[in-house]
This record gives C-alpha cells, structure tokens and sequence, in this order.
C-alpha cells in the first residue's frame, strides 16, 4: 500500500458540495475530478477536466479527502477510468471507510473497480454523439450496487434507451435505473410524462447542482 499511496493521478478539482444526481442524491459528498476524457459528447458540462490540472499523489488526495470529513465520495471526470492509478485511488477510499461512487462512461472497462464501489454508468444515447463508444461488456459485471444512467436528448434517445433497459434486463441486474433530461435540450417534464405513460422501472432525475450553482466548477 505504501507503493501505492506515491502513485500519482491528474486531478482537476477536489471539492465538497451536495451530489446533484445518482442514488445518492442531495447528500454532502467529496468530489474527485480527474482530469481527461476520451469521448466528446455534445451535451458535455465538464469540457473544463478535459487538459490541464495537477499531478497529486494518492496519499496528499486522501488528505485532502479527509479533511472534509465526508460520508460520501464521488470520483468522476472527464473520464476517471482513463487514468490506471483511478483503481488503487478508488480502493483507497474504501478503506478509508467512505461510501464510494464511480461516474464513468461506459467506454472503458470496469472489471478491475474495488467492489465496494458503486459504478454508475453512462450508457451513451444516439444524440450524446458518441453511441459508438459504449462497452456493453460491462452490463454484465454490474450488480445491485451499482447504477446505470441515460442522458436523454430526444424522443429518439429515450426509445433507444428503452430498448436497452429490455436488452440488458437492467431492472433484474443493476440497484438503480437513472433517465434524466439533457440539460436545456429535452423539457423535463416530457421525460417524466414518457417515463409515467410507460410504467418504466427507473427513476426520473434531474441534475440538482445545475439549478443551484449553474455548473460553476467547484460545485
């Protein structure tokens, strides 16, 4: 462990806000962001991560982690997974006794995260731009812990994506279901009504940190 506490990661922010989406939802939590991102969705919100930050090593951002004495920590992106050294951080954190969650893609695999972590994957729609790059390997390795989340742009993306929820049988495989509207691109309240109207097994979410802080970074 000593080894890997020297290893270090490019990080872009480490922050303390309310989780605006997810299962955890509203809840104080320690944010990760590391930076760089292999994919380019067009509704992306975090280009900022894509270049730049800082080289940390593991054992100053378990440090800066617990300063905030946190329940919950998230680490995200960019793209978390494109870094090799996200895996010792991740299961640092557990050991650390901090409920973990994942955001990554979907692109990258997802065998090697610590199993106490939730992995929340972003299987990405036809409008996201980058339908190509989705690794549905990883539907099978996902369990009750873990989450599986839709961007949804349009009409289009939303049959798309249920489509897959019958596919990957994801109500009977993954804890949570997560469908939430592309900010500024689909009304939520016509996401809600197709997701009412169909009887879907998911949950309806809207990104709460964008109508508090209107993605200042740092939030």
């Amino acid at each position: 462990m000593s080894d890997e506490l020297s290893a270090t990661l490019r990080i872009t922010e480490i922050f303390h806000s309310i989780q605006g989406e997810s299962r955890s939802v509203g809840l104080p939590t320690v944010f990760v962001r590391l930076t760089g991102c292999p994919l380019r969705c067009q509704y992306c919100d975090t280009a900022y991560a894509f270049t730049g930050g800082e080289l940390w090593r593991l054992e100053a951002i378990l440090a800066e982690v617990a300063r905030y004495a946190p329940g919950h920590v998230c680490v995200t992106g960019g793209e978390p997974l494109a870094q090799p050294n996200c895996l010792p951080l991740l299961r640092a954190l557990c050991d650390a006794g901090y409920q973990v969650s994942l955001e990554t893609s979907g692109a990258l695999d997802v065998s090697g995260v610590d199993s106490r972590v939730s992995r929340v994957v972003d299987l990405k729609t036809p409008d996201s731009q980058e339908v190509g790059r989705n690794l549905y390997a990883n539907m099978a390795l996902l369990g009750a812990e873990d989450q599986v989340k839709f961007v949804v742009c349009s009409r289009q993306d939303y049959e798309w994506a249920r489509f897959k929820l019958d596919e990957y049988a994801l109500a009977g495989r993954v804890g949570e279901i997560l469908f939430s509207p592309s900010h500024g691109q689909l009304n939520p309240r016509d996401l809600a009504e197709w997701i009412v109207a169909d009887n879907l097994p998911v949950r309806f979410q809207m990104q709460l940190h964008k109508y508090l802080w209107n993605d200042e970074p740092g939030h």
